[in-house]
């Protein structure tokens, strides 16, 4: 499954909540109630700007470093001599800089989580 904005920016409106300044009778009955979700757009523009970030800092040559998460990093490739897989012909591919995302071992860990076997 592949996670895209809209499904950060829905999980990020389901899981943030603001508490309510005004309180009024309900409230005081139905303490859930004293909370507010957080609206879609703002939601949308707390992604889009720490996307940005991300890619200001990437562009920078700069890493990007989410605690638990893992750390995105810029690399250098060098030019080299590469193949045309539908020709075969030969051709030089120029020197450029790739992002490298290293996970960090939180993140390994919880995903290589072994079941307890039952004897």
């Amino acid at each position: 499954m592949a996670l895209n904005k809209a499904d950060i920016t829905r999980t990020l409106m389901k899981r943030i909540r603001f508490k309510n300044p005004r309180k009024g009778r309900q409230q005081l009955l139905f303490p859930e109630l004293d909370y507010t979700g957080l609206r879609k757009m703002r939601a949308a523009r707390i992604v889009e700007s720490v996307f940005e970030i991300m890619k200001q800092e990437l562009e920078k040559g700069g890493d990007v470093r989410i605690s638990g998460f893992g750390q995105f990093q810029t690399r250098f490739k060098w030019a080299r001599k590469g193949r045309n897989p539908q020709t075969g012909k030969s051709i030089i591919l120029k020197s450029r800089r790739i992002v490298f995302f290293q996970y960090a071992s939180k993140l390994r860990e919880r995903i290589n989580v072994k079941k307890k076997e039952t004897p």
